[in-house]
């Protein structure tokens, strides 16, 4: 296999998991998750992007996903024309264990297909005998606990009850936008398995691990002091944001805003980020439905720029408003471009944006 892999995957138990047996290989590893519908053939074109724009032989490696027929043949176009026009070797590699892709797998002998195992399984056993494996003395027992709960085999009572608590750690993990935060919350996700992984062999295993996630939780976001996890994560979230500043500055006329994506919490992250960033007028976090939370810090009154962009109001320093044709986005470029466009439509046509100090005091 190439050194560089590129590893799209589900954004469950069994998909992450899978992701977390290729850490412990020697590779150079991209890590991607989508759920199922456009957001596949969203995460491939990434991957795609990626390829071209490093130059380096790679694998992709796709696990946990079934990919329709067009999909399928889509990708197996792209990557036999990157490698006829250029220097590059790109292969793919599909374990997946889905019957939905029965027809995918007869046509491309790439696509691997068992629907005995879960993914994780699948790639696990494809790990040991293809490639290069740093196995941790956890993991075999893991995967074991993984198929039970992704197979749903209840009569594998100690697996299936452990793997329960572990799907639901994979769920109840949103602190971190996957969208605006794709590498931090990858390795959050990845971080809460390990930790997980290695109580395994705990005397009931299940409540264990149970009573942990919460630590577990505050152990990852922890810089110096202890905290709620709510400060911690939302501490995280503003140094996030403020890494990245270059790429997600905007501007509605004069005033300098920062555009955020699906983080929600507008009123405590959204505040925390304009303290920690004083040249900022205000921010704006979008929802994957077009719906706008705005704050400002007495700088700008955002009841008057929900108004004009988004038809919205509210108060001097929080307002609201929603964009009208709206598309929901999986990349966060693309969701930037939709606002853009509406900035310009809306300076276009409204007047002129006048700061008023008495009505922020």
């Amino acid at each position: 296999m190439s050194k560089t892999v590129h590893h799209l995957s589900h954004t469950d138990l069994d998909g992450y998991s899978a992701q977390l047996i290729m850490k412990y290989t020697p590779y150079s590893m991209s890590y991607y998750n989508a759920n199922y519908g456009a957001e596949v053939g969203e995460r491939i074109s990434q991957i795609l992007e990626a390829i071209k724009e490093q130059k380096n032989d790679a694998t992709i490696l796709i696990s946990d996903l079934n990919l329709t027929m067009d999909e399928a043949k889509s990708l197996n176009k792209e990557v036999d024309r990157i490698n006829e026009t250029s220097k590059m070797s790109v292969t793919i590699l599909l374990l997946d264990h889905h019957g939905s892709g029965e027809d995918c797998a007869k046509k491309f002998e790439w696509y691997y297909l068992d629907t005995h195992r879960c993914a994780t399984k699948i790639v696990y056993d494809y790990v040991k005998v293809n490639f290069e494996f740093d196995e941790p003395t956890w993991m075999c027992e893991y995967v074991n606990a993984v198929n039970a709960v992704d197979l749903w085999k209840q009569e594998e009572v100690e697996n299936f009850e452990y793997g329960k608590v572990c799907m639901r750690l994979i769920y109840e993990t949103r602190e971190l936008n996957r969208v605006m935060f794709a590498s931090s919350d990858h390795e959050y996700k990845t971080q809460l398995l390990i930790n997980a992984a290695q109580m395994i062999n705990h005397d009931n295993a299940n409540i264990a691990l149970d009573e942990s996630i919460h630590r577990m939780k505050k152990e990852f976001f922890k810089v110096d002091k202890d905290d709620t996890l709510d400060n911690l994560a939302t501490n995280k979230i503003v140094k996030l944001l403020s890494e990245q500043k270059a790429n997600n500055t905007i501007y509605y006329k004069n005033y300098k805003g920062y555009m955020s994506y699906g983080v929600g919490n507008t009123s405590i992250v959204g505040n925390g980020f304009l303290v920690a960033n004083d040249d900022y007028d205000f921010i704006v976090d979008v929802s994957s439905r077009g719906t706008m939370g705005f704050r400002a810090n007495n700088k700008v009154d955002v009841s008057l720029i929900a108004k004009e962009l988004g038809n919205g109001g509210g108060h001097p320093n929080a307002s609201g408003g929603r964009m009208q044709g709206f598309k929901e986005q999986f990349r966060y470029d693309k969701a930037k471009a939709q606002v853009l466009n509406a900035i310009d439509k809306a300076e276009a046509t409204a007047g002129k944006l006048e700061f008023k100090k008495e009505t922020l005091s």
